[in-house]
């Protein structure tokens, strides 16, 4: 790895920190708002998909082993169990998404294609995590139900297409500002 992409990786990895709770703390459903699913994105598609993958993993890893930085200044092992936990392994997952997308084909209906399907395996990771979470780990709000736990998400929607759309059209003016390509689009 290049000194110039440790460095990138470590920026989305504190970025992913600040998105996590720039936002008020406000939650639904027991899930904070947050603009980490924009960092995720950008993150992917800036980085490729190996490094914005790695950064997010490297923000999980940073998280785990105590520092404060998941949602509502939150970190450590106890993390784990949280039901909003899957989250931000799908952070993981929709870097890489993005990232493959971004490497392949240069195009905005592609963009447009990552994006959704960073959102949708985003809820599908989170979703389900947090719903298994509050049936095993942690107890579960009065009437809690598979079908809830994804009503609770319906909130989330407009500010996730908003993050996506807003993602795709920042990732192709970022990457000429700065000058730099995810790994899969260099010849060398």
């Amino acid at each position: 790895m290049k000194p110039k992409e440790i460095v990138f990786c470590a920026l989305f990895a504190a970025l992913m920190g600040v998105g996590a709770n720039i936002a008020p703390l406000l939650t639904i459903g027991g899930v904070p708002v947050t603009l980490q699913l924009l960092f995720a994105i950008l993150a992917g598609g800036l980085l490729g998909s190996r490094l914005g993958a790695l950064s997010m993993f490297a923000y999980l890893f940073i998280g785990l082993a105590g520092a404060p930085i998941f949602a509502q200044f939150k970190g450590g092992l106890g993390s784990f169990i949280s039901p909003t936990f899957g989250y931000i392994i799908s952070f993981i997952f929709v870097a890489y998404i993005v990232g493959k997308f971004f490497e392949r084909k240069q195009s905005w209906i592609s963009y447009a294609g990552a994006g959704f399907l960073a959102i949708t395996v985003n809820y599908i990771i989170g979703t389900n995590y947090m719903y298994f979470a509050y049936v095993y780990w942690v107890e579960a709000p009065a009437g809690f139900s598979y079908a809830l736990a994804w009503s609770w998400m319906v909130a989330y929607l407009p500010l996730d297409i908003g993050v996506t759309i807003l993602s795709i059209i920042l990732i192709p003016r970022l990457q000429k500002a700065v000058k730099y390509k995810p790994i899969g689009k260099r010849l060398a």
